[in-house]
């Protein structure tokens, strides 16, 4: 199974990295060919994203551990596009 397309619902802190620089950093992972990100809300302290990422075969783990080292926390994995490898 190769992951072509996932939606994920990400918190990330109002003073740690931009949009701009998660979108280039998840962009450059190995498998990912476009990233989308829209602010669904901004509080105080933090920034509601939702993260579309497309390509041939993300690397799911990948894209955890990008927003992980960037401060942000997955809330929930909204939508998921698999197909077979075979």
């Amino acid at each position: 199974m190769v992951l072509k397309k996932i939606v994920l619902d990400v918190l990330k802190p109002l003073k740690g990295p931009s949009i701009v620089e998660l979108a280039q950093t998840l962009s450059d992972s190995k498998g990912v060919h476009r990233v989308t990100i829209v602010v669904n809300e901004i509080d105080v302290e933090t920034v509601t994203l939702t993260i579309t990422i497309e390509g041939s075969n993300i690397d799911f783990e990948a894209v955890r551990s990008i927003i992980e080292r960037l401060g942000g926390v997955i809330h929930s994995v909204d939508q998921v596009v698999a197909e077979s490898s075979r």
